[in-house]
């Protein structure tokens, strides 16, 4: 039997997938009382490599590490974005850091968005809450390549509007012509201005024309949301090999090695987090 010890496997980076590269944090944006959009840049030239849809390891020395989605598309500069919420230990003492400090990258990890494979399709983005950070990715993406595709529509929705991400982006993406756009919050909070749809973001998916054979279906966002959007878009005729998921689960180590991620005999860091749902939906606790 093959040791199950191998070798250190190298990135897209070209740098070990165990060993962290120091890069620095250039800029902090608060997107939320939660959440801040960190920009990060690469030492010496270098460039990250990623692709829509994919993760890194985000270390900081005596803290410890946690794996965050890449919201950004690749752009071949070595920098990147991560929109990180402060929830644990290793976010929370992100959020403490400004520009000029120094954190480590791992990656990138993960299966990610096919932009090849959906040439010449319509898409339908559908993401919510924090599922907008590596959905992100996959639209600025889309926008540096809109020739590739046929009509892209974008849904979103948070509990409420001050929790919504990117709102600048939300505005621009809506106004700017070349996406189809629908967002919604849960709950209209008291005292807010907003005037769009309120209820949970199944309800933007009725009113959709969909031309069920150049469709392709992305979905990212909390788990419970995923049974209810897969329903609405297999009610509109849209078949489970035209939906693509991002899934999440407590990841750890990003190279198969802890166990904590994997879902039957997957691994989430290797064999996804991007699934065709197709391929997924008889695992069980998959969805």
């Amino acid at each position: 039997m093959a040791s199950i010890i191998s070798e250190p496997k190298q990135t897209q980076a070209g740098a070990s997938i165990y060993k962290p590269i120091m890069c620095s944090i250039v800029s902090v944006k608060e997107l939320t009382p939660l959440e801040k959009l960190f920009g990060i840049q690469m030492p010496d030239g270098m460039d990250l490599g990623h692709k829509p849809g994919q993760f890194v390891q985000l270390s900081i020395l005596g803290v410890g590490e946690a794996p965050i989605s890449i919201s950004t598309a690749p752009r071949g500069n070595g920098y990147f974005e991560l929109g990180i919420r402060n929830t644990g230990k290793v976010t929370g003492a992100m959020h403490e850091l400004g520009p000029g400090s120094k954190v480590g990258i791992r990656g990138p990890f993960g299966t990610f968005f096919d932009i090849e494979e959906m040439k010449g399709k319509n898409l339908i983005l559908i993401s919510g809450g924090c599922g907008l950070a590596p959905m992100r990715s996959l639209i600025q993406s889309c926008r540096d390549h809109r020739d590739y595709f046929k009509d892209v529509t974008i849904l979103y929705g948070a509990k409420s509007q001050p929790d919504m991400l990117y709102k600048d982006e939300l505005v621009e993406w809506q106004g700017c012509g070349i996406f189809n756009c629908g967002y919604t919050v849960d709950s209209k909070t008291e005292g807010s201005c907003w005037e769009g749809n309120v209820g949970l973001i199944t309800t933007l998916i009725p009113p959709l024309s969909i031309d069920v054979e150049n469709t392709t279906a992305v979905i990212v966002g909390p788990p419970i949301m995923y049974k209810f959007v897969i329903k609405e878009l297999e009610k509109k005729g849209l078949t489970q090999d035209k939906i693509i998921v991002s899934l999440e689960r407590y990841m750890k180590c990003g190279v198969g090695k802890c166990g904590h991620c994997t879902i039957e005999h997957l691994y989430c860091c290797m064999d996804g987090p991007v699934f065709r749902l197709d391929k997924i939906s008889k695992v069980r606790g998959a969805i």
